[in-house]
């Protein structure tokens, strides 16, 4: 009955449900890489940061490769999808945004690639929230970076958690979301709001007994966001996650797309356009693609947040392009929007 429900309420990511053994195996091969080419204009090295949970936080600091370490730089902190890692879309991003003349850190979340914090995969909004705000905490930290002018990029999930953050945190003064995901609608709901309640009484009871099993010692179960093999017959959006994370354009070891079935529950809590409007007039910036199943997300966060504010349709893109697709990602954009408004 769990598997039923848990594929219909999640079926926005093709969770699966594996044991705790499937995932660890994975984790005894992982060597450090990127899913991208590295750029000749920019610096990239690793550093590392704890956040006020006190777990430390993985990430990778990309600088200009002419950076004039007297100067005051414009910075961003930046936040991948949900389950994936730094050296993936947020790096992308980070990579592009050094490029363009900012310091840019990419960071893995609490509890998920090289960060601290367990168990490992576990979901928890507040921790990536948290996240954010201790990546400005060390970004502010560098002698090089003007600390009053700091924005932050949250992609898919992270377009969510990044608004957390800002809502709470007033040194993030622009805020930018691609791809967003609301991870709390889609959580208590599911995708495009299709569950009943009957179907979240039935899965908040599958995963309440879980959690007896797991006390009583049973077999820890994990949610697999992209499934390591899928045939013709998946649904679309779990082809498209399939064709990032399962294949050469954007695999990653570390990214296992695993988040404990137990923490995961906590989403159905998690409200992130919430007194969004609190965020004016810091402005914010929402980026969809014109085919994303996921657009919705940004367009209603839109709608939600107050001015200044601006949403932005790619022609022709989908969720994941906005990944990893440089052709289709409006990196100059970004740009000019942090450049007017880190001021």
């Amino acid at each position: 009955m769990f598997k039923n429900i848990l594929k219909r309420a999640l079926l926005f990511s093709a969770y699966m449900l594996f044991p705790i053994g499937s995932i660890m195996a994975q984790n005894n091969t992982l060597q450090w890489d990127k899913t991208f080419k590295k750029s000749d204009k920019i610096n990239v090295k690793k550093v590392s940061f704890y956040n006020r949970l006190g777990i430390n936080i993985a990430a990778d600091l990309y600088t200009p490769v002419n950076i004039n370490t007297n100067q005051k730089y414009k910075a961003l902190v930046i936040g991948g999808p949900y389950g994936a890692v730094k050296e993936q879309a947020a790096g992308v991003y980070a990579q592009a945004m050094a490029e363009r003349g900012f310091i840019a850190i990419a960071f893995d979340a609490s509890y998920n690639g090289e960060s601290g914090g367990s168990p490992h995969y576990t979901a928890s909004p507040e921790a990536f929230a948290e996240d954010f705000s201790a990546a400005v905490d060390f970004i502010g930290s560098l002698n090089y970076v003007d600390r009053n002018k700091i924005g932050a990029i949250g992609i898919c999930g992270s377009g969510s958690f990044v608004l957390s953050a800002a809502k709470i945190d007033s040194r993030i003064k622009a805020i930018a979301a691609a791809s967003m995901y609301d991870m709390g609608r889609v959580a208590r709901n599911g995708m495009y709001d299709s569950l009943t309640d009957e179907d979240r009484k039935k899965m908040i009871e599958a995963v309440s007994m879980q959690r007896w099993n797991e006390y009583n010692g049973g077999e820890k179960q994990f949610q697999i966001g992209t499934p390591e093999n899928i045939d013709e017959n998946a649904p679309d959006i779990v082809k498209e996650f399939y064709s990032y994370y399962r294949t050469k354009r954007g695999f990653h070891p570390r990214a296992t797309t695993a988040m404990s079935v137990i923490s995961s529950i906590s989403l159905m809590n998690y409200y992130p356009l919430e007194n969004i409007d609190i965020i004016s007039p810091r402005p914010m910036l929402f980026i969809a693609g014109e085919k994303a199943h996921s657009r919705y997300f940004s367009e209603d966060a839109y709608k939600k947040a107050k001015e200044p504010k601006e949403l932005i349709i790619i022609p022709n893109a989908n969720h994941v392009d906005l990944y990893d697709r440089t052709d289709l990602i409006p990196f100059e954009k970004l740009s000019q929007f942090f450049k007017d408004n880190l001021k």
